[in-house]
C-alpha cells in the first residue's frame, strides 16, 4: 500500500502528537502506512511526488488563513505557504485530499481568495449539529453516515461562500459549509473528523489562552465534550482511507 501523506500544522508538540494519534486510530491506519510531516519543524521535500501517496490529509491548527500577513508569525506564514504550494497540483489533478478544519481554509484560499474570513460562521468550541445535504447522501465518503450527526468544532474563520467547482456535502445552522468537495476527490471539512473526546479535552487545555473561549470555562467545555454524541465524523475519515488506499 502507498502511504498517506499527513501534513500537520500545530506548533504545540503535545497537540500535534495527539492529533496524529487520532488520525491513525480513527482512520484505521498504522504509523508505517503514513508519511508524517510537521510543517512547523520540517520542510516538504523538494523531490516529493504526490504519485507516491494514496492521498493527502491536512490537520488543524491555531492559524487563520484570513489573517493579514503582518499578523501571522513566521511559523504560521511558512505553514500556510507550504500547504498552498501543493494545492494547484492537488486540485488540477484531482488528487485525493482531506483537509480538516484549517484544511477547508487552505482549499478556499486557493480556489477563491477572500472566500474564507472571520466575517460570519465562526463557531465556539462545541459539538455542532450537522446535517448531510442531498449531494452528501450520494457521496461515498458519507456512506453509512446518519443524515444528522454531531461533530467537534472550534474555529474563528470559515468559508463565506462556496467556491466555483465545489459541492456542499454537510451543513449546519451556524456554519453552512461544514464539508465540501471539489472535483471528485478533493474534500475539506470545517469540523474535525479525526477528533474524539480525548483529543478535544487535550486541545481545550492546550489552547485555552488562544482566544477560542474564556479560559475559566475550560472545565465546563471538557464536561460538554465527554457528554457529546460524536461518533460519525471518524467514519468519514475511515471512509476516506478505505476508498483511496492503494
Amino acid at each position: 500500500m502507498k502511504p498517506f501523506l499527513i501534513l500537520q500544522l500545530r506548533p504545540e508538540a503535545d497537540a500535534s502528537d495527539d492529533e496524529f494519534r487520532a488520525f491513525l486510530e480513527n482512520g484505521g491506519l498504522t504509523a508505517d502506512q503514513v508519511h508524517r510531516i510537521r510543517l512547523d519543524q520540517q520542510e516538504i521535500p523538494a523531490d516529493l511526488s504526490l504519485d507516491d501517496y494514496s492521498g493527502v490529509i491536512v490537520g488543524g491548527g491555531p492559524g487563520c488563513v484570513s489573517d493579514p500577513p503582518a499578523k501571522k508569525t513566521p511559523v504560521e506564514a511558512k505553514i500556510e505557504a507550504d500547504c498552498l504550494s501543493l494545492m494547484p497540483q492537488i486540485t488540477d489533478r484531482d488528487i485525493p485530499f482531506l483537509g480538516c478544519c484549517y484544511g477547508i481554509g487552505i482549499l478556499g484560499a486557493h480556489l477563491a481568495p477572500g472566500s474564507v474570513s472571520k466575517e460570519r460562521f465562526g463557531e465556539p468550541v462545541s459539538a455542532s449539529a450537522c446535517r448531510v445535504t442531498d449531494a452528501g447522501r450520494r457521496d461515498p465518503l458519507l456512506a453509512n453516515i446518519p443524515d444528522a450527526f454531531e461533530a467537534f468544532v472550534g474555529h474563528k474563520e470559515a468559508m463565506q461562500h462556496l467556491p466555483k467547482g465545489c459541492v456542499q456535502l454537510v451543513t449546519s445552522a451556524t456554519c453552512p459549509f461544514q464539508m465540501v468537495r471539489f472535483g471528485q476527490n478533493v474534500y475539506a471539512t470545517q469540523f474535525h473528523p479525526e477528533a474524539d473526546a480525548q483529543s478535544f479535552e487535550a486541545r481545550i487545555g492546550i489552547y485555552k489562552h488562544h482566544g477560542y473561549f474564556p479560559p475559566q470555562t475550560a472545565e465546563t467545555l471538557v464536561a460538554m465534550v465527554h457528554a457529546a454524541n460524536v461518533h460519525a465524523p471518524a467514519n468519514i475519515l475511515r471512509n476516506f482511507v478505505v476508498r483511496y488506499r492503494r
